[in-house]
């Protein structure tokens, strides 16, 4: 008989195409950050910064299809998927900020709210408590900010594709920052939850628990 209480077939794996397509998805973010900061960084630079970002885009997606088509569920990629994403929006900030396409305010922001929860996690992890529940809304941002970088590269180029996207970019950066920000605040309201719950003390050793979203 199957105990109702197991983790989900596969949790633990390691190897699984999804994660693959994450470690892919990983080593872009250093070729991404090298094409838009490179000393003699131009216009075919920046194309492939986009491409490379299109790429990893298009791997977030097939690698969620692929976890529940293939039935390849694992805690490795529901940390590594989330992680990845942060990178880029981390990589393309600090790119965007040093070409002063974006301000730096509107970059120490961003950051310090990852660094804020980044401080969060191992606090959650010591009382028993899994990574953030992802919400909609920071799903919905990640969204925006990525659309919004490939677009505020081409803004800084000439011609009327380019008169067309610079007020679209900062449109969509504008939207996904205020909404990130706000993501931001929705996950340190979990946390706050969390530390205000009482730690079960009879939860075996290595089960994880879902950070609350609401008090019991």
């Amino acid at each position: 008989m199957t105990d109702a209480a197991a983790p989900p077939s596969g949790e633990w794996r390691i190897l699984t195409v999804p994660n693959l397509l994450s470690l892919l998805r990983l080593a872009g973010v250093p070729l991404f950050l090298w094409l838009l900061l490179r000393p003699d960084a131009g216009f075919f630079s920046d194309v492939w910064a986009i491409v490379v970002l299109a790429v990893g885009g298009i791997t977030d997606w097939a690698d969620g299809k692929l976890a529940r088509l293939l039935d390849q569920y694992s805690r490795l990629g529901a940390l590594l998927d989330p992680a990845v994403d942060r990178l880029y929006i981390l990589a393309a900030l600090i790119a965007l900020g040093v070409r002063e396409v974006v301000p730096w305010w509107a970059v120490i922001a961003l950051v310090a709210r990852d660094l804020v929860l980044a401080v969060c996690l191992p606090v959650l992890r010591a009382r028993g408590y899994g990574p953030f529940v992802v919400t909609y809304i920071g799903k919905g941002a990640t969204f925006l900010l990525l659309y919004a970088f490939p677009l505020l590269l081409c803004g800084t180029k000439t011609g009327w594709f380019a008169d067309l996207a610079r007020p679209t970019g900062y449109a969509f950066a504008a939207w996904g920052a205020v909404l990130y920000l706000y993501a931001g605040a929705l996950y340190l309201a979990q946390f706050v939850l969390a530390m205000r719950t009482p730690v079960d003390r009879e939860r075996p050793a290595g089960d994880v628990a879902e950070v609350p979203e609401r008090m019991p």
